[in-house]
């Protein structure tokens, strides 16, 4: 990088805050209790933890002195004696001034039914994702963007996820165990554990906070039918953002009820929520759907109609052919997703023809976000 934007032209001060406009004109504020909050000696040089109070210092805190020195900025503060010294390539890459007048559009890849001849362009080879970390980190970044990608040639002995789990971080333990088996039972306990055909779904929509990623690992597939099909919830959410805003509107602020009733468990898990879910920039933050996993609706009698005239039709554009991708998983194929974004589902299998047996697994968004940012040593 040019050593420009780390070298300071100018430094001013104000009744409240530090403004500094670097050799490549970008101007940086930084507010007074900032800069004694960050100061070096704020964080404990083993843990990295911050140890500074902040109610050690008044909050009419002030610089009495502050020069540019080689590569540092050094402050002398009106209280305790105190003098920080900062990196001046560490205050720009922290600039929040700069920060916060990008853009916050999400760097989220939506894609339709137009991925199915693209397959290849999401699927990666299993022994490279483990070997090199080049492909491992390629890898990262679409699933975190795409949201869906598949890992071919992977192990198929029994448990054998594990190994890419663990590469990442700590996996997600529900009542189902880990790893769940997807294979026709009898008795079954979830609709999964049948052979009958799964409309799109998210799993798990009855927990206050749903699994992040989902990785189904295809041990054997040689059963005639369960092709497998995956959409992307966002896609279709922006699609009602931009053209159905009343829909969206509805399906954004009606929190409806989910439940479940699997009878092996001694507790019942109810959870109230939108079906889309925005964060607080108003991106997508989260989709969930099951029809399941639906309980009984207690919305408002007054809501209740128009409620179910956006959610039926949200329902079937999640399984319109425009945004639908059907695919079969092979064995050996590991099919890694976003389960608060990405819905999944299977067509109906003949259990007397073959057998299918695949293995799920659940590791949280911030795994795999965190790696990411160690990987490519990103600053927070």
């Amino acid at each position: 990088m040019n050593n420009k934007v780390f070298a300071i032209k100018k430094i001013t001060l104000s009744s409240t805050a530090v403004s500094i406009i670097w050799e490549d004109n970008k101007k940086s504020l930084f507010h007074f209790l900032w800069l004694r909050d960050n100061c070096p000696t704020s964080f404990h040089p083993d843990t990295r933890m911050r140890i500074f109070n902040i109610l050690s210092v008044s909050k009419d805190i002030y610089p009495m002195k502050i020069k540019k020195e080689y590569n540092r900025l050094i402050i002398h503060w009106s209280e305790n004696n105190h003098i920080s010294k900062y990196d001046l390539k560490w205050l720009r890459n922290h600039c929040y001034t700069n920060k916060n007048s990008q853009s916050t559009v999400s760097k989220k890849i939506f894609w339709k039914n137009n991925l199915k001849s693209k397959l290849s362009l999401i699927s990666f080879n299993y022994e490279k994702i483990i070997k090199y970390e080049k492909n491992f980190i390629q890898w990262l970044e679409l699933l975190t963007s795409y949201g869906v990608t598949i890992i071919k040639q992977s192990p198929t002995t029994t448990n054998s996820g594990f190994k890419i789990l663990k590469k990442i971080g700590t996996y997600r333990e529900t009542f189902f165990g880990t790893p769940f088996e997807v294979a026709n039972i009898p008795k079954p306990n979830n609709q999964a554990y049948t052979s009958d055909a799964l409309s799109n779904h998210t799993d798990l929509p009855y927990y206050e906070y749903v699994p992040g990623y989902q990785f189904l690992h295809c041990l054997k597939n040689n059963a005639k039918g369960g092709n497998s099909t995956i959409v992307d919830g966002f896609s279709v959410a922006n699609y009602l953002k931009k053209n159905e805003k009343e829909i969206f509107n509805i399906l954004t602020n009606t929190e409806v009820k989910f439940k479940d009733n699997d009878y092996t468990q001694k507790s019942l898990r109810i959870f109230y929520s939108p079906i889309i879910k925005l964060n607080l920039q108003k991106n997508f933050d989260e989709i969930r759907i099951n029809l399941g996993a639906m309980a009984t609706l207690d919305i408002k009698s007054n809501k209740m109609k128009r409620f179910y005239e956006a959610y039926r039709f949200f329902y079937s554009l999640l399984h319109n052919k425009k945004y639908l991708v059907e695919f079969r998983l092979k064995k050996g194929d590991l099919l890694c997703f976003d389960n608060r974004r990405i819905l999944h589902g299977r067509a109906s299998f003949n259990p007397h023809s073959g057998n299918r047996h695949l293995q799920g697994y659940y590791i949280e968004r911030e795994e795999i976000y965190s790696k990411l940012n160690y990987l490519k040593k990103i600053l927070i």
